[in-house]
Order: structure tokens, then sequence, then C-alpha cells
């Protein structure tokens, strides 16, 4: 990333790179300049001290999940899992979701034409929805990306055929994980009887 270009004394530097006097810019001007930047430094802030709010609430629940688990004489691997925690009354509730970012190698080409080659020789006619899904599932989206949950549903299908469990054999070696991400919501409700709401951490929705 490059580095800012400081201007001397006296001059501010404008969106183009150009160093402009301060003598010459309107007053409007440097009072926007003033708000943006004071609002976006209590925003950097604020996004330093979510991290690590969220860092420490990773860490507090899975010290509660070993805790818990010394219970049993259990001892966890690591920090992966979902887990729902609820407070006594219940009325409040944190979720911990850890889910692996998945891609497919180039093996899934290999089982779509398995799969094709299932679909041209089953009977016309009542594989209709099958085809349907198939072809579902492999569409890309506007980035030319294919939806994982789509083609992983194929796997739920209770199909024999040799060539369609081969394909489905495929699927699962093309797997790759490529990374994961973590979350952790948090939730509040007014009584034992109504519904949950998420306690906002989102500046457009709080």
């Amino acid at each position: 990333m490059n580095q800012p270009i400081k201007a001397p004394e006296g001059y501010r530097i404008d969106g183009q790179g150009r160093m402009v006097p301060v003598s010459s810019i309107k007053d409007i001007d440097l009072a926007r300049d003033q708000i943006v930047i004071e609002v976006i430094g209590k925003t950097k802030e604020l996004s330093k001290q979510i991290a690590a709010f969220k860092a420490a609430a990773f860490a507090d629940i899975q010290a509660f999940i070993d805790l818990s688990a010394e219970q049993y004489g259990a001892k966890l691997g690591g920090g992966k899992g979902n887990v729902t925690l609820v407070s006594f009354d219940g009325l409040f509730k944190i979720q911990r979701a850890i889910s692996d970012n998945i891609i497919f190698d180039e093996r899934l080409q290999s089982a779509k034409a398995l799969i094709d080659a299932c679909i041209h020789e089953w009977s016309e006619g009542a594989n209709d929805n099958i085809r349907a899904l198939v072809n579902d599932a492999f569409q890309v989206d506007k980035e030319g990306n294919i939806s994982t949950g789509r083609v992983l549903s194929l796997r739920r299908l209770n199909i024999t055929d040799q060539k369609w469990t081969l394909a489905m054999q495929a699927i699962g070696d093309a797997i790759t994980v490529v990374g994961s991400k973590s979350y952790v919501r948090m939730y509040e409700r007014a009584d034992q009887q109504a519904e949950w709401k998420q306690i906002s951490l989102d500046v457009a929705t709080a």
C-alpha cells in the first residue's frame, strides 16, 4: 500500500494528489473534511474494539466448553464446532458458528460428466426432477462460482446407480478446504415465549 503524501504546514492534499494552499480551500470543504476524518477515526477505533470483543467472546465460550467437558473427563481438540449457550432464565442466547470455506477442484468436472452420462442413460420423464436439480446445482453465479451447497445437496439423493455413486465420490474428493469463517451472535427476548431477536453490532441496523 502506498503511503499517503504528507503536505507541509499551510497546505492540504486534494483527491487528485495535488498540493493545495489551505487559504484557497473553502470553509465548507474544510468543515466537510473535518467531520469525515473525525467520524472515520471513531469508526476505526470502534472496529478495533469489536475485533477485541470478538476474540474475547470466542475465548470465553471456548473456556466454558472446556470446563463443561471436564465434567466428563473429556479433552476437546481445537475450537471448531457450532454451539449454543442459553442463560438460566432463557432470555439470552449466544451462538458460536465456525464453518469451513470450501471450493471444488478439477475433479468436479469429472463428477459432472458422470452425472450427465447417468441422466442420458436413464429413461426420460421420471427423472425430469433430478435433471432440474443437477442443472441448478452446476449453475454459476455472476462471479462464475458454483454453489457448494447445491452441489453437495446432490449427495443426499438416494440413487444407487454405479455411475452416480462414482460421481458422488468424485464430488467428495473434489472438496478442498481453503479456510474457515467464525461467527458469534447474541440474542435476547422479552419472555420465555417471545421470539429471539439478534442484538445487532451492525451500525446500519443498530
